[in-house]
């Protein structure tokens, strides 16, 4: 694997990253005019812009012109900008006055989506400040490398290599011929939805218009940041729930297929088994959780609580209408939603976890293997969407699952010999790794992981890292034949 030109398409992308910082310098100088906001906002964010765009022209330096990528280099372009980038996205919050650990885990939290934050004085901070922490989850929503497919093209790199390796759990919708089609019609897609629920927050639900940006951002990337520290409860207001659990519930589901069903075939939506599957396990966890919450026959009240809860853990979204770390939540309550965090959201929607998909074709296959039991002769091919599932893979799909599994109890059993209790480190584990940002106990969904010792705090932050990327992208690179190979720019068989 070469490693310069790497390098070379990573300052590229930093280049062209440069401009996020645009919103929030905006919004800091308005306040700084109008509100007597600190001049230091402005500094945090031109100094991110600086630093940001001067690191992605010296690594620019390396680029080479139309480079034919191979697979293990299009994967480590893939893997180092997330890792790149959320080292810069981290500057503001370096800063601010944050450590670098709780800066760079801060900024992961964001642009993985996870929602996880160490955060716990929310009045030290501006409103550029928390404008930048949700645009980072929305530009992680789709993924960075998915919207800077769009623009590969014009540096002259072809983006399938990359686009695959950063959507490897993406649906077989095809809506559009090319891969940069593709991206550009998920992103309108995106961005509609987005505006859509910032205009419905604000006009429907009384909500801010700066709240409502911040949460409509973050709401469509099932990120889970708010500027409210005690997330959507601290708006006390119904109607705010019912429009960001439609939005959750649309951040969960594929956007290739919502973009298929609303456009050309809306059957399209009852004929997805994944669909299906992820519909049936909201609708029962949701049903089982608002009988326990009203003690008997549910309530209009249980059930909005119990749907919020389980769409935006089951989204990997991760915002709370209620703090469910009480003592009045049972654990047979919190057992469903711990259902919902293990299920996670469709392939190619914006959510975490292991996906929907691969829990419902699991399923199937221990299914097809009891039945062998009784009938070993019987050929029974696995199907999905009237399709035969090819045996590599349904491997390629155990073995993450299998190695889902293997990484969180790696990284819960490193918290936890990190002074954790049990339930705090598996839970914490789960969360980032999965995407989804809070967990029980002392990181539940009224809490912070300000707490956790500074080791575990980075393991969880390449967990999350790991997470998004879904484990063997990462992994990938570590096998020994890539790492045999690496090289700086010379050419090897």
């Amino acid at each position: 694997m070469r490693i310069a030109p790497v390098l070379g398409v990573i300052g590229r992308l930093l280049q062209i990253f440069c401009l996020a910082f645009l919103p929030p310098l905006a919004l800091a100088t308005w306040d700084y005019f109008f509100y007597q906001a600190p001049l230091l906002e402005i500094a945090e964010f031109g100094g991110a812009m600086v630093l940001t765009w001067g690191s992605g022209w010296l690594l620019s330096r390396l680029f080479e012109k139309k480079p034919n990528f191979r697979r293990a280099e299009a994967m480590a372009i893939v893997a180092g900008t997330w890792l790149v980038i959320a080292h810069f996205a981290a500057i503001p919050y370096l800063l601010s006055g944050l450590s670098y650990v709780d800066s760079f885990f801060e900024s992961m939290s964001g642009l993985t989506t996870t929602g996880a934050t160490i955060l716990t004085d929310f009045d030290a901070h501006g409103r550029a400040f928390f404008l930048w922490r949700s645009m980072t989850q929305w530009f992680g929503g789709l993924g960075v490398i998915a919207l800077f497919v769009v623009v590969l093209p014009q540096l002259g790199i072809a983006g399938r290599q990359i686009f695959f390796a950063e959507g490897s759990s993406a649906t077989t919708d095809v809506i559009s011929p090319s891969v940069r089609g593709s991206a550009k019609r998920l992103w309108l897609l995106y961005c509609f939805l987005t505006l859509l629920e910032m205009g419905m927050l604000h006009l429907i639900g009384g909500m801010g218009l700066y709240d409502s940006c911040c949460h409509a951002l973050t709401t469509m990337s099932a990120g889970g940041f708010s500027p409210n520290p005690a997330s959507i409860a601290g708006y006390a207001n119904p109607t705010v729930e019912w429009i960001i659990t439609g939005f959750m519930l649309l951040s969960g589901m594929s956007f290739p297929l919502i973009w298929v069903g609303f456009t050309r075939r809306p059957k399209e939506f009852l004929r997805d088994g994944e669909f299906r599957f992820y519909m049936i396990c909201i609708l029962s966890a949701t049903g089982g959780l608002a009988f326990l919450l009203a003690d008997g026959m549910p309530t209009m009240e249980s059930i909005r609580i119990g749907l919020f809860q389980i769409t935006s853990l089951i989204s990997s979204t991760g915002f709370a209408s209620v703090d469910y770390a009480q003592a009045s939540w049972t654990d047979g309550m919190r057992v469903l939603l711990l259902f919902a965090m293990l299920v996670g959201g469709c392939a190619g929607s914006a959510a975490g976890g292991p996906k929907a998909i691969r829990i419902l074709l699991s399923l199937k296959f221990m299914w097809r293997e009891l039945t062998r039991v009784l009938h070993p002769r019987g050929v029974i091919p696995l199907r999905h969407r009237g399709r035969a599932i090819p045996d590599d893979a349904m491997r390629a799909i155990l073995n993450l699952v299998l190695a889902f599994g293997a990484l969180e109890l790696v990284v819960g059993s490193v918290v936890v010999l990190f002074g954790s209790d049990l339930i705090t480190g598996f839970t914490s584990a789960l969360a980032c790794i999965g995407n989804i940002g809070p967990g029980f106990e002392s990181v539940g969904p009224m809490e912070n992981f300000a707490s956790l010792h500074p080791m575990a705090k980075i393991i969880l932050t390449f967990g999350m890292w790991m997470g998004r990327l879904e484990l063997l992208t990462v992994l990938v690179l570590l096998h020994p034949d890539v790492l045999r190979n690496l090289h700086w720019r010379g050419r090897r068989p």
